[in-house]
Parts: structure tokens; sequence; C-alpha cells
């Protein structure tokens, strides 16, 4: 029997194809959307295998099946007939605005900007929150252009809240205090 392989050589010409077998360049919009969630669920695993309450963790894990999931959805041709692929729900979104909500009861209250580090596990925190929106900025262009579920813009754009709020969260857990960011003026 044949041993599986990662390489096809069907990408060597600078293409790929999308769920229902459309061939696109690889820097497609589409790609450059998926491929961003996919670079955030690699970062998001990051901050999973750090040394941070079970909670979280389980937290995390949620978010990169669902990121999977979201990937997917953008992977999708316009138009394949393809049906049974899995789906965001108001749920999605509603866990992580509790998950928020439940941290930030527990934060100083902020006034000002903060800058992002004190510890390793704030610093990957707050990469996934500048990964996760540069995905909704990429996604909300695509939609511009083709259909895409406006549950996953809100999906995304509520998860980068809480990156934010989970590296504050981290940080007060790690005890370390937030890097508040002091405006110079100019004269």
């Amino acid at each position: 029997m044949e041993s599986w392989k990662i390489y096809t050589k069907t990408g060597d010409k600078g293409e790929t194809s999308l769920i229902g077998g459309k061939r696109v360049p690889k820097y497609h919009m589409r790609i450059e959307a998926y491929g961003t969630i996919d670079e955030l669920n690699s970062f998001v695993g990051i901050i999973k295998d750090q040394d941070i309450n079970s909670h979280y963790k389980e937290v995390l894990l949620n978010i990169q099946e669902n990121l999977f999931i979201a990937e997917s959805i953008l992977a999708k041709d316009d138009k394949s007939q393809i049906k049974n692929l899995p789906c965001l729900r108001e749920d999605d979104i509603l866990q992580l605005e509790t998950e928020i909500d439940t941290m930030n009861e527990e934060l100083p209250e902020l006034n000002n900007f903060i800058l992002p580090g004190g510890h390793p596990i704030v610093s990957h925190t707050h990469v996934a929150r500048c990964v996760c929106r540069r995905a909704e900025r990429i996604i909300i262009a695509l939609s511009e252009k083709v259909e895409v579920p406006e549950i996953i813009i809100r999906y995304i754009n509520r998860l980068s809240d809480y990156f934010f709020v989970l590296a504050r969260k981290v940080a007060l857990d790690k005890g370390v205090p937030d890097i508040l960011w002091k405006a110079r003026n100019c004269i």
C-alpha cells in the first residue's frame, strides 16, 4: 500500500483549489483570508500550550475549532453546491462575550492605551490579537467582492476583543501590571 504524501505537486505553478474544486492563484483573496486565520490558529496553539489556567485552554481549544470552521467556509467556491460544511453559531459569539465579561470583572478599569508585553504569554496573546485584526480586515475586503457570512466577520471581531482582554487577564494572573502608554507631548 502506498503511503500518503503531504505534497501533491498540484500547487507548483502557483495555484491551489478551493473547496468545490475551482483553481485559483495562491494570492487569491480567499486564500489570503483563510491563510491568515490559519496563521492565527497557530498563534492560538502557542498560547494554549503555555502555563495558563485550564479554563483558558478549554476556551482556546474551542476557538481553534471555530477558526477551522471559518477557514472551511472561506475556502468554499461561491458556485460550489457543497452543503454539509460546519457552521459558526450565535452561541460561539455569545461564548466569547461571556468570557470577555467574566474576565473584565476582575480587571482594573482601563483609562489608557496599553503596550503589549510584560510576560511572554501576554505578548503572544497580543500577537494573536493583531493577526486576528488583520484577518478581519482581509475578510471584510473579501466580503465586498463575494458573499461572506456575516457571522464570520462578527466572530473574528469579537475574537480580537477576547484576545485583548485575555492578555490583560493573563498579565493579572501572572502578577504583571499593564504597561501603560504615555503619550509624548510635541512642542
